[in-house]
């Protein structure tokens, strides 16, 4: 996914590289564990997840998600269709959970 990430991961990585959040650095394309975070913010423990319609209720990812939750990360999972069409609003739902979910 690195060399060839969807157009959804391109445009939230376009939203998060370069400590455009007040100096949080992500990176992208992480392993933790047996898994791969799409992005992961050490500094706030968040994981960001792109998600296409293959994800819903995914009984895979509830497992991945509590592997990670039990690893100390908090999960934001965002649709790839909101990333496209409301970037502005997966920008302030990152900010609030960068200060820890408060709105």
């Amino acid at each position: 996914m690195r060399r060839k990430p969807t157009e959804a991961e391109q445009a939230l990585w376009l939203l998060l590289r370069d400590r455009r959040f007040l100096g949080f650095k992500f990176r992208r394309q992480v392993p933790i564990g047996p898994y791969v975070a799409d992005f992961v913010c050490y500094a706030s423990k968040l994981v960001i997840e792109a998600d296409g319609l293959q994800h819903a209720e995914s009984a895979r990812d509830l497992i991945r998600d509590a592997e990670l939750s039990r690893r100390g990360f908090r999960l934001l999972r965002l649709w790839n269709h909101d990333i496209l069409a409301r970037p502005q609003g997966v920008a302030e739902l990152i900010w609030s959970e960068l200060q820890g979910g408060k709105p």
